[in-house]
């Protein structure tokens, strides 16, 4: 149960253990609008990150609840946290972290998985938490009917050498600018739709690599 619903929580209907009920994780008022308009209103929700959220590595508890965003976070999953934190208390069965594949997004993903790791261990171990990667590029050309996507830097370069030893004429590239950039199609097809979509479960050594890359340490 909610203690307080945050205010920008576009929630679902179905929720508890078994309910197949999801949150969505995204970065910012335009992603969640996106994400809001195209998810399946019956069992997933969305949650705005406003901003880069605190390391909560070292935080106080003090600092940690003194954060809008965390704040918001848990009372979105209707649960305690540190040593009060139960399992079946959450109201989702999966958390998925969608955010911009770009420096901003990778960052915000590190720091919601350090907050897991110091605050919801069990959660973050229970493979209920999972990272779903947005498409970057958008890849078409004359011979093909459907488009190619490209989700890095590295990828595209990849799609782009093989289209030009291959000789394809027409090829055109679309760079999208975050996760509203997105047709819905696209969306639904990439980031969404279970049946679809990508979905990478994390755990604490996801979450103490990221550790170790934004703060130097890990215990």
């Amino acid at each position: 149960m909610f203690r307080s619903q945050p205010v920008k929580l576009h929630d679902c209907q179905m929720h508890g253990s078994g309910s197949g009920a999801e949150l969505f994780v995204v970065e910012g008022d335009s992603a969640s609008l996106s994400v809001a308009r195209a998810r399946d209103a019956s069992f997933q929700a969305v949650l705005p990150m406003q901003g880069k959220p605190l390391n909560t590595i070292k935080a106080s508890k003090r600092s940690m609840l003194g954060n809008e965003w965390f704040a918001a976070f848990i009372d979105s999953l209707g649960s305690e946290f540190g040593e009060y934190f139960h399992l079946e208390s959450v109201r989702y069965d999966r958390i998925v972290l969608l955010f911009d594949p770009d420096a901003d997004g990778i960052h915000c993903g590190a720091l919601m998985m350090m907050f897991l790791y110091r605050w919801m261990r069990p959660l973050l171990d229970s493979g209920r938490v999972g990272v779903v990667r947005a498409p970057m590029f958008e890849i078409t050309a004359k011979r093909y009917t459907d488009s190619i996507l490209a989700y890095s830097e590295e990828h595209y370069r990849k799609l782009r050498e093989e289209l030009d030893r291959q000789s394809i004429e027409g090829v055109k590239a679309n760079r999208f600018r975050g996760l509203a950039s997105l047709n819905e199609e696209t969306l639904v097809k990439t980031c969404i739709d279970p049946n679809t979509r990508a979905f990478t479960a994390i755990d604490s050594s996801d979450a103490e690599t990221a550790i170790r890359i934004f703060s130097g340490n890990a215990s």
